[in-house]
């Protein structure tokens, strides 16, 4: 670990973040260099924290022997200039065995994913995540999404049952429902918007307080992006208003074509701008040829922002 508490909670408080995609060669294996270069080329952009095997990472189809390749490449690469949040979660021993791997690795905490059931009752879910807390020294940000949203409730007794509990990313997008956390568990955490191509939500976010978010469009427009979280926490409505319309609302509709795309279009615009990153690995699949003419011409549209 490179970051003291204080210094990654103001780090994951304040400032873009963001996930970048992890890299695969021809035969689908985990491609070392090719992330190395990606990790140095992220870090030369302004972002403040950088998490790795995470969803847009592809972290549900990574092997344990692929999670620390991928957690100890980041910390040899990029170790010390950024908090490096590496993810963890599915089952709580699952779990526990990824926070090991990413402790040793040198990691500065991570993202608590949810468990793998089609259906969790709260007690369940804070037992889950507390039980991964108390197995590790690292900071833990819990994944608010899917079948593991917790209530404002039971994130104040997670709070308080574990010290090591930094953080909530939002991946719902139920405003009052977040509102409702800010508002009972205050600063004791800081809140990150975490939906998919969360610039769509960053004005919603940031009117109760939640002042970042994570982006995944930066792995292949990362000065738009950062020109939008700018522009946002700047109070620049006329800016944040024409990238939304011009970038933002036309690419979320490509994303929505099919279910995965959210990742599967992130690796595409990272090939396009010359930066690949081979295949996504099933279930899910690459956009078709026409979706691949479609995001071209979104990044060109990014790239005149």
């Amino acid at each position: 670990m490179h970051f003291s508490r204080e210094k990654t909670l103001a780090s994951i408080s304040n400032g873009l973040l963001s996930f970048p995609v992890t890299d695969f060669d021809s035969q689908g294996r985990f491609a070392r260099e090719s992330y190395q270069d990606r990790l140095k080329w992220f870090v030369s952009h302004d972002i403040s924290a950088v998490f790795v095997a995470g969803g847009t990472g592809e972290f549900f189809s990574l092997s344990l022997d692929d999670f620390r390749d991928v957690v100890t490449t980041a910390v040899e690469t990029i170790g010390g200039k950024l908090p490096i949040i590496a993810s963890a979660g599915q089952s709580v021993e699952q779990a526990q065995a990824q926070a090991k791997i990413a402790e040793e690795a040198g990691a500065d905490g991570i993202l608590l994913m949810p468990p793998y059931l089609t259906e969790c009752p709260q007690n369940g879910l804070v037992e889950y995540a507390r039980a991964i807390c108390a197995s590790t020294s690292l900071n833990v940000i819990y994944y608010n999404r899917g079948n593991g949203v917790l209530d404002a409730a039971s994130v104040k007794k997670l709070a308080d049952a574990c010290p090591n509990f930094i953080g909530l990313k939002d991946g719902k997008g139920d405003i009052q429902a977040l509102n409702k956390i800010v508002k009972t568990v205050g600063d004791r955490l800081a809140y990150i918007g975490g939906v998919p191509t969360a610039e769509i939500f960053a004005e919603a976010y940031l009117s109760i307080g939640v002042n970042t978010y994570s982006s995944a469009v930066f792995n292949f427009v990362p000065d738009m992006a950062s020109m939008f979280y700018k522009a946002l926490r700047a109070g620049e409505h006329q800016t944040v208003k024409k990238i939304t319309q011009d970038f933002f609302i036309p690419f979320v509709e490509l994303r929505d074509q099919k279910r995965g795309y959210a990742v599967s279009l992130i690796k595409l615009g990272a090939e396009i701008i010359g930066k690949p990153a081979g295949q996504v690995r099933a279930p899910l699949v690459m956009p078709t040829s026409s979706e691949r003419d479609q995001l071209s011409r979104l990044i060109d549209i990014a790239r005149q922002s």
